[in-house]
C-alpha cells in the first residue's frame, strides 16, 4: 500500500456529568487525511483544505502529523509521507476537532505501514495529537474517535480505558453555534477545587448515567445528565445556553449540555424523530438571536476511524 485515504469522526466530550472521563463518536462530521508514501525520509503536508490557514504547516506542531512522527520513532521507521488534511470541523468547536486529525493521522498511519498497532496501543500517540493542539493530553475525545463508542476513562495513570454498551434508540442532536470557545480559556476558567457536596451529587450522576446507558432505562439515563460543577462555570462562555437547553427539553430531549469545552450544545433523544425534533428547536433557539447554526443527528458511532480508499 502506497496510498490510503482515512476518516476520523467527531466526538461529544464529557456528556454533562463526566468532565475528562466520557466521551463518544457520532457519524458526522469528521476529518479526512489523505496519505502517500514518500522516497525520503520525513513527514510532511502538502495541503490542509478546510481551516482558512490557521493550522500549523509545520509537522511537529500540528495535530495530525505529530502523532505520525512519535508512530514512526516508536516503531523504528524511516518511512517517508506525505500528507494532506482535510480539516472538515472548525477549530474551537467542542466536537473534538483536534482529537479527530490526531485520530485520523495515527489511524491512518498505522494502516498504512501493516497496522503494527492494535488501535488501543495507538491511544497514547493519538493523546498526544491533543497535548500539542489544547495543552492537555486528555483521551475523552481521541478515546471515542479512535475506539468507536462510549468510552469511559477510568484512570490516566496508568491509562486505562473502555467501551460501554448504549441502547439501540439513542440518539445524540449535536449543534454547532457559529461562536468560537478556546479549550484553552474553558479549562483555565474552572475552579481548581470542588465542595464535597457537589463532589458527591456528581458522583451520582456519573454512575447513574452508565447504569442507566447499559439497562437502557432512559429516565435513569434522563436523570443523571445532570453536571453540577463545570456546567454551571462554562454555559457562561456560550450566548443563549439557559434558552438553548430548555428548548431541547421542551421537546423530548432526555438531556442536553455543554459537548467537550464547547460552544457546541448538544442532547441526548429516544428515537431518531425526537432528536430531529431537538435539533430544529435547539437550531431556531440560537437562531432567535441571530446566531447561525449547524446540526448534527446520529446514533453512537460503534466504528470510529475508517478506510476510505488505499492502493
Amino acid at each position: 500500500m502506497d496510498y490510503i485515504k482515512a476518516f476520523a469522526p467527531a466526538t461529544v466530550a464529557n456528556v454533562a456529568c463526566g468532565f475528562d472521563i466520557f466521551g463518544f463518536a457520532l457519524d458526522q462530521p469528521g476529518d479526512i487525511v489523505e496519505l502517500r508514501k514518500r522516497d525520503e525520509p520525513g513527514v510532511v503536508i502538502k495541503d490542509i483544505i478546510g481551516d482558512n490557514g490557521r493550522l500549523p504547516r509545520n509537522p511537529e506542531r500540528n495535530a495530525v502529523t505529530v502523532v505520525m512522527l512519535k508512530f514512526l520513532q516508536h516503531i523504528g521507521s524511516n518511512q517517508g509521507v506525505e500528507v494532506v488534511l482535510h480539516k472538515n470541523m472548525p477549530l474551537g468547536s467542542g466536537m473534538g476537532s483536534s482529537s479527530a486529525s490526531s485520530v485520523v493521522g495515527v489511524f491512518a498511519i498505522n494502516e498504512l505501514l501493516g497496522s503494527p498497532l492494535s488501535r488501543q496501543e495507538l491511544l497514547p500517540f493519538a493523546m498526544e495529537g491533543e497535548r500539542i493542539a489544547c495543552g492537555a493530553a486528555h483521551a475523552d475525545n481521541v478515546g471515542p474517535s479512535l475506539l468507536g463508542g462510549f468510552v469511559v476513562i477510568r484512570s490516566y495513570n496508568p491509562l486505562d480505558v473502555f467501551k460501554v454498551k448504549v441502547p439501540n434508540e439513542l440518539y445524540c442532536t449535536l449543534v454547532h453555534p457559529d461562536v468560537e470557545v478556546n479549550t484553552k480559556d474553558a479549562r483555565y476558567i474552572l475552579r481548581n477545587e470542588v465542595s464535597l457536596k457537589n463532589t458527591i451529587s456528581q458522583m451520582g450522576n456519573v454512575a447513574g448515567l452508565i447504569a442507566g446507558l447499559m439497562q437502557e432505562d432512559y429516565d435513569l439515563v434522563s436523570r443523571s445528565m445532570v453536571d453540577v460543577i463545570i456546567e454551571p462555570v462554562r454555559s457562561i462562555l456560550i450566548p443563549e445556553f439557559d434558552h438553548v437547553k430548555q428548548a431541547a427539553l421542551d421537546n423530548g430531549a432526555l438531556g442536553c449540555s455543554i459537548s467537550g469545552a464547547g460552544p457546541s450544545m448538544f442532547a441526548l433523544s429516544r428515537g431518531r424523530e425526537t432528536a430531529d425534533r431537538v435539533a430544529k428547536a435547539m437550531s431556531e433557539a440560537f437562531g432567535s438571536v441571530g446566531i447561525t447554526t449547524k446540526s448534527y443527528v446520529s446514533q453512537i458511532n460503534q466504528d470510529g476511524p475508517k478506510i476510505l480508499e488505499s492502493a
